[in-house]
């Protein structure tokens, strides 16, 4: 089979396991807390919030702009550990794909 043969039979399997993964990760989790647990966000690995749950107790109209603090801080926690996840999961995939003339 002529190399360009080879390779677009390796690019097809590639996309394909890039699609399953990708599948993957939009159903796999991470979780993240604030402020001691007032402020807890999931979010997917696919890059989108699940969930955000904050503690009655946290809720203080005096305090709005440290709950807001503490939402933005526990979300960005979260989505960074899911595209952490996404990049090494992806980075499995592409890691055998060597294309001639560009490594």
């Amino acid at each position: 089979m002529s190399s360009i043969g080879k390779l677009m039979k390796q690019a097809a399997r590639i996309q394909r396991q890039m699609e399953d993964t990708q599948n993957q990760l939009a159903s796999r989790t991470v979780e993240a807390t604030s402020g001691g647990g007032a402020v807890h966000v999931v979010a997917k690995c696919d890059g989108s919030l699940a969930s955000i749950k904050i503690d009655p107790q946290a809720v203080n109209p005096a305090e709005v702009d440290l709950l807001q603090d503490l939402i933005l801080t526990a979300c960005n926690n979260a989505l960074g550990q899911a595209k952490e996840i996404s990049n090494n999961e992806m980075g499995k995939v592409t890691s055998g794909f060597n294309i001639p003339g560009l490594t």
